[in-house]
């Protein structure tokens, strides 16, 4: 840090003690600052790497105007730093070094020398060239292992902060309601609980690490019509609350997130940059967050530019501050001199100023940024040290999920395989649109990924596997040569490994990714000709699946001997899948998104009422052909001895516990599943909802009891008046393997007035198991 400033000075400016509460530092520096200096600090900046002592280069949003250069803006101060490592290519050296030269040149440019927040992705690790690719959201809800993914997090903020990095964008809570949407493979899963759970526990280990933790996209993005990003989100109030919103105020209560970051769709036609009801109504107000709202890349300019809810950048940026927007990403358009000026004539309140920086400096004082440039680090971040790659592999292992299994697999010993497809013999497989070479690297052909990613051909040939590769050239475009190469090697092998799935890629320059919306369920280009051509021989095919989004299996599930699914597993995927194929791992993986069975058919979540179900006023069954939660092992497990209290008050809790036991000859997990339903309610209600689970691995033969204390406000819903409300009466208890494999079924009652829970409800449930 900067040398201590003189105890006379200190006394002066009481700003400058760190010995004083952060709220008394920031008042005192609130009160000497100017209109433009406020401002200054809800600024963000992209730095792309330069050399020393050339400019930063500019960057553009939807005006096609170059940002202004780094000396433009320092003058008045400066809130973030943006992605200084993965925005271009730069080794962990260089690019920390060029951080603490960014930091001096901004504390340097304004009087007060204070630094700024520095921020990368995060969402498979940290967001830079050379550092650990960790396995994408959709495995993490695979694993439904939220210590795992805790653990996770803390590594990668563990990485981000020995660079010098103090904010991370991530984790994103969205709850997938349409797989076509490219933003997908972001997400945890189509169940507000399982994303709610996972996601705490992955900004409950950024924070832990140091890292601020980014909570976003709040809220209802995922819910875009027809599945097109940034499209208008067509949802009522009962489902924005109930299931949009469930994992952030799950998040809120249980990780210590210091930021929020806004989505950037529109409501019943209200933007959420601009909606004060939203971040500050709900998100403050009701759910008692004081950290720092961010705005999502070039948010406040899409309310002139897109959402034509403002006329000027001036207008947009007063729009935004009186919602809650406390800062302006990636870099300052609206948020200088248009927000300056509209304070100036007295359209936008100074308070509104205040209110927004008193935030900022509040963050930055827990940091230590108000007293001078962090620190150089004392040697060079090693960004994929072992332990990291370990913990990756450890993640990829337990994300994989066998679909099914005729028997063909483990891969019998000494069997001629026939590795096939587009993704045989391809790291890209394993990465998604928000991996460094996936996001970045793409466009920097000569550089090589920055980490070992072995393709599934090179870890089956690890796994000692006689293997002939047949690989194809690409996703989207196999040539016919292609596919009749692939039919003749499966056609002269013992099995068959058919690789099929997504290229990860931003705006149309993949099958999957930001932008990157799918018009239907089919597998991307020509890949369902291939698959059916390597079927026909009649070999035993095994079809892996490495994607970002669930695509629809009709044709290939009844002829394929295997099916196995993986979500972008990141850089230890490779050996992961190789491990389940060759039996050298148990597969323990659940599905967190349901499979479809028909490309163009309705995409409806397992949270569905009655009426959206199979019924027999309407041709169309959207049931799915693998159903969420699902998943196979090496073994067999049976349920027996549902026990469930009889009644509680709506204030209450029962206790809902079951036996499972390994009935196969070989050790295995399972994770037990609990869903509730209510049969009679005042508003309609999903058929069943998932209330608990757990990872149970037993021995062959063991047994255990998982219990599950469940409060009664694990089944409050919004009510008729939109009042969060527990209403009592009878709620049918059901444990099993998936949502649609629930073998033990019971019933308790709640008893009592109807409750409304108050901002402490329960909001999750847990489990003990005892070994039996």
């Amino acid at each position: 840090m900067t040398e201590a400033v003189p105890a006379a000075c200190a006394a002066r400016e009481p700003w400058r003690d760190r010995a004083l509460p952060a709220a008394a530092r920031v008042a005192d520096l609130l009160a000497r600052m100017t209109p433009e200096e406020k401002a200054g600090q809800l600024a963000g900046f992209w730095a792309m790497p330069a050399e020393p002592g050339e400019p930063v280069a500019p960057m553009e949003d939807d005006s096609h105007e170059e940002a202004p250069s780094l000396d433009e803006v320092v003058g008045h101060g400066l809130g973030q730093l943006t992605r200084v490592f993965g925005t271009a290519p730069v080794a962990a050296a260089e690019g920390a070094a060029r951080l603490r030269d960014l930091q001096r040149r901004v504390a340097a440019g304004n009087r007060f020398g204070i630094a700024a927040i520095a921020h990368e992705e995060c969402l498979n690790g940290f967001m830079t060239w050379g550092a650990t690719i960790f396995p994408s959201p959709p495995a993490w809800g695979a694993t439904f292992d939220a210590g795992l993914v805790e653990e996770m997090a803390a590594a990668i903020g563990s990485g981000l902060r020995a660079a010098g990095v103090h904010q991370g964008l991530a984790p994103v809570l969205d709850v997938v309601r349409d797989p076509r949407w490219g933003r997908t493979e972001e997400c945890v899963g189509e169940d507000p609980y399982l994303v709610g759970v996972l996601g705490t526990a992955y900004a409950r280990g950024l924070e832990r690490s140091g890292v601020v933790a980014t909570l976003k996209h709040f809220a209802g993005y995922s819910a875009s019509r027809d599945g097109r990003n940034m499209a208008p989100a067509p949802i009522g109030p009962r489902e924005f609350a109930d299931i949009v919103l469930e994992p952030f105020v799950m998040a809120l209560r249980g990780s210590g997130a210091r930021s929020v970051m806004h989505s950037y769709t529109d409501v019943d036609g209200m933007p959420a940059a601009a909606d004060e009801r939203l971040l500050t109504g709900l998100l403050r107000g009701e759910l008692g967050f004081t950290g720092v709202v961010v705005a999502d890349y070039f948010g406040i300019s899409f309310l002139e530019s897109r959402h034509r809810v403002a006329g000027s950048r001036g207008e947009a940026a007063a729009a935004a501050l009186r919602a809650g927007v406390d800062m302006e990403l990636p870099t300052v358009r609206c948020y200088g001199a248009p927000l300056i000026e509209e304070v100036a004539r007295g359209a936008v309140p100074e308070e509104l100023l205040d209110r927004a920086a008193g935030r900022v400096l509040t963050l930055k004082a827990g940091l230590g940024l108000l007293d001078g440039p962090p620190s150089p680090a004392e040697t060079a971040p090693d960004l994929d040290p072992p332990a990291h790659r370990t913990l990756a592999r450890r993640v990829a292992e337990e994300s994989v999920v066998l679909l099914a299994n005729d028997g063909v697999l483990p891969l019998a010993s000494g069997a001629r395989v026939a590795l096939v497809g587009p993704l045989a013999d391809d790291p890209f497989a394993m990465l998604g649109a928000y991996t460094f070479p996936g996001h970045v690297g793409r466009g920097h052909p000569e550089l090589p990924l920055g980490v070992e990613v072995p393709t599934l051909a090179e870890a089956l040939r690890d796994e000692g596997a006689d293997l002939r590769v047949a690989a194809g050239a690409d996703v989207l475009v196999p040539d016919d040569a292609g596919i009749a190469a692939a039919a003749a090697a499966a056609r002269d092998a013992d099995v068959c490994v058919l690789a099929l799935g997504d290229r990860a890629g931003m705006f149309g320059r993949g099958t999957s990714g930001e932008g990157s919306d799918a018009p239907t369920l089919a597998l991307p280009g020509r890949q369902g000709d291939l698959a059916a051509a390597v079927l026909d021989t009649g070999t035993p095919t095994v079809v892996v699946l490495f994607t970002g989004r669930p695509y629809a299996l009709e044709g290939l599930a009844g002829r394929a001997a295997a099916i196995v699914q993986a979500f972008f597993p990141g850089q230890e995927g490779g050996p992961a899948v190789a491990g389940v194929l060759s039996g050298r791992v148990e597969p323990s993986g659940r599905l967190p998104l349901s499979v479809p069975l028909r490309a163009t058919g309705p995409s409806v979540p397992y949270l569905r009422s009655a009426m959206d179900g199979a019924h027999d006023w309407s041709t169309v069954d959207p049931a799915p052909l693998y159903p969420f939660g699902h998943g196979l092992t090496w073994t067999r497990f049976e349920y027996a001895d549902l026990r469930a209290d009889e009644r509680a008050g709506t204030g209450g809790t029962v206790t809902v516990s079951a036996v499972v036991r390994n009935a196969g000859d070989r050790a295995g997990t399972e994770v037990v599943q609990l869903y509730l339903s209510d049969p009679v309610a005042s508003v309609v209600r999903p058929e069943r909802w998932l209330a608990g689970f757990a990872r149970v691995r037993l021995e062959p033969g063991e047994a255990a009891r998982v219990a599950f204390e469940v409060h009664a406000d694990r089944t409050s819903f919004t009510g008729p008046d939109l009042r969060r409300i527990v209403e009592p009466g009878v709620i049918e208890a059901a444990v099993g393997r998936s949502s649609a494999d629930l073998p033990l079924r019971g019933s308790f009652t709640l008893e009592g007035p109807v409750r409304e829970p108050g901002p402490d409800r329960v909001l999750t449930v847990p489990v003990e198991v005892t070994r039996l």
